[in-house]
C-alpha cells in the first residue's frame, strides 16, 4: 500500500552560497506520511500486517512528526492507533495542530509525566504497555528500529549513490541517519545536523552501524529540541522567499541553516557534490511572516 501512495521525488537544484545543491523532496512523497517517516513506517506496517495487528501504539512529544504520520498511516490501513505523549500537564492544554490533526484521524492520547516518559525504552515499561495494550503493534519513539532503517535506505537511488560526495539529513534518533549511512558507498561522507543538544546521537547511531563514513554535528541545534533563534528564524524567511521551498524551525530549518555557516567558513570546499534530504514534517512548521 505504501509503494501506491507515494508521489514522485523530484531532486530540486540550487544555487546556495557560492555552491550548487541539491535537495532531495522528500516533504514531497504524501500529503500527511511525509518525509522520512513514510520510509521509516513502510516496512513496520508492513510487518504489522503480516502479524495480524490492527492497533499501532507509539510514544512522542507534542510536536513529533512521527505521531502525525503514524496517525494518517494507521487511518489508511482501517486501524487503531495510541500515543504516549510526554508531558501530562498536555491534557489540560488545548491541542496544538500536530495533535489536533492527529486526533482528527483518530488516534487517541495518553498523556504521561516527563518522568514516566524517560522509562519507555525499559523493558519493565514495556512490558506493563503491552500488558495494557495486548493488542497494539508497539513503535519506538521516532519510528526507529531495524524495519525503519530498512525503509531508509530506500531513500538513496542508485544515481543519489554515484552523484553525491556529501549528502546532509537533519537528525532526531538517528534512524534516517543510519539507513543513508548504511545505503552509502565508501567514498560518500554522510554528516547529520542534530536537532538536540549533545553527543547521545553519536553514540546512538555507533551502535546501529559499523561503518564510519559519517559525523554528527550538534553546533546549529539552537540549545535544545525544538528552540530557536531570531537568526534561524530569519535564515528560514529568507530561504523560502528566494527559493519557495517551504521549511520547518526544528529539523530541515536548522539544518540547512548550519550548512549554510560551514559553506561560509569553506569547511566542505573539498565537497564537489552535495546532496540534502528535506525530511519533511511541515505539520510542525511555526514561523511567522517577517
Amino acid at each position: 500500500m505504501f509503494d501506491t501512495i507515494a508521489q514522485e521525488i523530484p531532486l530540486q537544484r540550487i544555487d546556495f552560497y557560492g555552491r550548487e545543491l541539491w535537495i532531495k523532496r522528500l516533504d514531497l512523497v504524501h500529503p500527511y506520511i511525509s518525509g522520512n517517516k513514510f520510509y521509516k513506517l513502510k516496512y513496520n506496517f508492513l510487518a504489522a500486517q503480516a502479524q495480524g495487528y490492527q492497533h499501532v501504539l507509539t510514544f512522542g512529544g507534542a510536536y513529533s512528526n512521527h505521531i502525525a504520520a503514524t496517525a494518517f498511516a494507521a487511518q489508511l490501513f482501517g486501524w487503531k492507533s495510541t500515543t504516549i505523549i510526554r508531558g501530562e500537564e498536555l491534557a489540560q492544554r488545548p491541542l496544538n495542530s500536530t495533535l489536533a490533526l492527529a486526533h482528527e484521524m483518530g488516534m487517541q492520547f495518553q498523556f504521561v509525566s516527563r518522568e514516566m516518559y524517560r522509562q519507555k525504552s525499559s523493558p519493565e515499561f514495556l512490558q506493563d504497555l503491552q500488558h495494557e495494550y495486548p493488542d497494539a503493534y508497539i513503535l519506538p519513539e521516532g519510528g526507529t528500529n531495524a524495519l525503519a532503517i530498512q525503509g531508509c535506505q530506500e531513500i538513496l537511488s542508485a544515481d543519489d549513490l554515484h552523484q553525491f560526495d556529501l549528502i546532509c539529513c537533519a537528525v532526531g534518533t538517528g534512524g534516517t541517519l543510519t539507513g543513508l549511512i548504511e545505503a552509502s558507498h565508501p567514498h560518500q561522507q554522510i554528516l547529520g545536523f542534530s536537532a538536540l543538544k549533545g553527543d547521545f546521537l553519536t553514540q546512538d547511531v555507533k551502535q546501529l552501524t559499523m561503518k564510519r563514513n559519517w559525523q554528527i554535528t550538534d553546533e546549529f541545534c539552537c540549545g535544545g529540541y525544538a528552540k530557536t533563534t531570531p537568526e534561524l528564524l530569519t535564515f528560514i524567511r529568507a530561504f523560502e522567499d528566494q527559493y519557495q521551498i517551504p521549511l520547518e524551525q526544528v529539523y530541515t530549518g536548522k539544518m540547512l541553516w548550519g550548512l549554510s555557516k560551514m559553506l561560509q567558513r569553506n569547511e566542505l570546499n573539498h565537497k564537489k557534490r552535495i546532496l540534502v534530504i528535506h525530511t519533511g514534517g511541515l505539520q510542525g512548521r511555526r514561523i511567522a511572516p517577517a
